[in-house]
């Protein structure tokens, strides 16, 4: 993935909107391109915003109605079901060889989990969640010596009030959404890696509202605190003491689904993959716009598509956006107990403008998963690189029983880069290699 291009000299913006009597005399020198971008700019910045903050005012004005509704004395369901403690967790332990500097592997994990769920009435439930991460990993490294890292910290830890119609979500919680699987522009608050078969990621801190309307749509609503780690594709940090905020609209449209998505915040440049920046204020307001579908087509096959603008209005930034779109598919063959298959295509480029010309990369994906018999599944990922030619392959066998499931994994991948944002504190399949895991569920 290129990181956007940073004026060394620090230009102002040519799209920086200019006075209002220069601007027939500034546009008269813009191309067709050029004019459509900065019409549609304008347009997104004053309007998209705006429709988006209504509908998640409107699910935050609908869902005390719905909770009031459920709390209601006259309520026929009867009383409300008793509070319920559950303690889950999950062990794991893994063993890797690779021909990358990092050589021999090995690891131990654990995420015990207590959830709380209370009924207050027979329509309305609150519960908690919360969870530790603790690892220790090793590493035999060529001609050094072993070396260790030990870490705990918490996980999720977040308080839930729900109803058939309305949830509200407070605290430090996982966050995802979108119709793309392998190569996803909607991975703004995750890191998740389909190769890993823990599916771990870190989650963030803050309230998420969603309301379910009649007819399967539903609105989303979200205020997050910044974090310190750049979340899914960023390349840069929240700014410190900062809050971001967002939302979502999903509707049935045809045979499958539409959504539309808005995410602001303020991106520290200083902080992040970029860093040529600075100036005495490196802070960057930074909005998102998404538009993401899923169809049913024949029998047994989809396709989907998901699109996403990311705008960060500093003059100092060269390409300031930077679009994602991926068009994926799948399928289920008649092969065996059935051969899911299923291929995306990612382009990316960074630009000056939202329909400017820029730099662009592309990368494609496809996975392939057959079960054998009632216990095993074998499954396949490859991506691959256009710009650099580089392949990443991903092979497993998975054997699952009652609370355990063994998972014995290759991979020929290139010893640098990657198609994924690195997840801190887990292998990455760099290099050739092999892991075994072994998972328990209790």
């Amino acid at each position: 993935m290129r990181e956007a291009r940073i004026d060394p000299n620090g230009a102002p913006d040519a799209s920086a909107a200019p006075s209002a009597s220069g601007i027939f005399r500034r546009r008269s020198g813009l191309t067709v391109r050029q004019s459509l971008s900065a019409a549609l700019n304008g347009v997104i910045r004053r309007f998209l915003p705006a429709a988006l903050f209504t509908a998640v005012i409107a699910a935050l004005f609908m869902a005390p109605r719905a909770a009031c509704a459920a709390l209601s004395p006259d309520s026929p369901l009867g009383a409300p079901a008793a509070p319920e403690l559950d303690l889950r967790g999950q062990a794991s332990a893994w063993l890797s060889a690779n021909d990358a500097a990092a050589g021999l592997g090995f690891g131990l994990r654990y995420i015990p989990a207590l959830s709380l769920s209370l009924g207050l009435s027979p329509a309305l439930t609150l519960d908690a969640e919360a969870s530790v991460n603790g690892s220790f990993s090793g590493f035999a490294l060529r001609g050094a010596q072993t070396t260790t890292d030990s870490r705990l910290k918490l996980y999720r830890a977040w308080v839930r009030l729900s109803s058939a119609r309305f949830e509200a979500r407070l605290g430090l919680q996982k966050i995802n959404f979108g119709s793309a699987v392998l190569l996803r522009p909607l991975m703004w608050f995750d890191r998740l890696d389909p190769r890993d078969p823990l599916q771990l990621t870190d989650g963030v801190t803050g309230l998420l509202v969603r309301y379910y309307f009649p007819g399967n749509a539903n609105a989303w609503g979200w205020a997050l605190a910044g974090d310190d780690e750049p979340k899914g594709w960023e390349m840069s940090p929240t700014a410190r003491r900062s809050m971001e905020f967002g939302g979502r609209f999903q509707a049935p449209l045809l045979k499958g689904e539409l959504g539309f998505s808005y995410h602001r915040r303020r991106a520290d440049l200083s902080r992040g993959l970029v860093t040529e920046i600075a100036l005495r204020d490196s802070v960057a307001p930074e909005d998102r716009w998404a538009l993401d579908g899923k169809w049913d087509l024949a029998a047994g096959m989809s396709a989907w598509a998901e699109g996403a603008l990311v705008h960060q209005h500093y003059s100092g930034l060269a390409h300031p956006c930077r679009r994602f779109l991926t068009v994926g598919a799948d399928t289920t063959l008649a092969l065996g107990a059935g051969l899911h298959l299923l291929a995306e295509h990612l382009t990316l480029a960074t630009a000056p403008g939202a329909l400017a010309k820029g730099e662009t990369v592309d990368f494609t994906a496809a996975t392939a998963s057959l079960p054998l018999g009632l216990l095993d599944r074998l499954s396949a990922i490859i991506f691959y690189d256009w710009r650099g030619r580089n392949v990443f392959s991903f092979l497993s066998w998975q054997r699952t029983y009652d609370n355990w499931q063994i998972h014995l994994i290759g991979f020929w991948n290139p010893e640098t880069g990657g198609i994924m944002p690195a997840a801190a504190g887990y292998n990455s399949f760099q290099g050739k290699g092999l892991m075994l895991m072994a998972v328990f569920n209790h």
